[in-house]
């Protein structure tokens, strides 16, 4: 485990934000389309609308599968990784009615897709630690 574990934790996170990033480049396919069009354009104050928005967000999700999977700009990477997920969690306070049926005990589906993230960001700071040197995910694993 600790010889493959940082590895794949973050291909598989990388896989995640490249599959979900691709989806959104088709309209009508993802099922997170309509309540993160919504989002980004409240939290643009109506400049970006949801058309827009959506490719914005295929693109940036595709950039940060594609960072962590190939490792190049990891830094860089888990930045848009962490700003990207504070605009996912944002719907659970902008949409209440909408994301727990009751709130704040019982989510909705869309509310459990969006909680869900939490073990994305601690993915991704367990990622982070490997990004100044601490690199136990190419460290060979020696036994004490």
């Amino acid at each position: 485990m600790s010889v493959y574990g940082l590895l794949l934790l973050r291909i598989s996170l990388g896989l995640i934000f490249l599959w979900f990033g691709f989806l959104k480049f088709f309209p009508g396919i993802s099922s997170a389309e309509a309540i993160a069009g919504k989002t980004m354009e409240l939290l643009s104050f109506g400049l970006l609308k949801p058309e827009f928005a959506l490719r914005l967000l295929a693109v940036w999700e595709t950039a940060i599968g594609i960072g962590l999977i190939t490792r190049i700009y990891l830094r860089e990477t888990l930045l848009l990784l962490f700003i990207q997920m504070l605009g996912t969690l944002s719907p659970l306070f902008l949409f209440s009615s909408e994301t727990f049926v009751i709130f704040p005990w019982v989510p909705s589906l869309e509310g459990q897709y969006i909680i869900k993230n939490l073990v994305l960001i601690s993915a991704g700071l367990v990622i982070g630690t490997t990004v100044r040197g601490n690199n136990a995910e190419f460290r060979q694993f020696s036994p004490k």
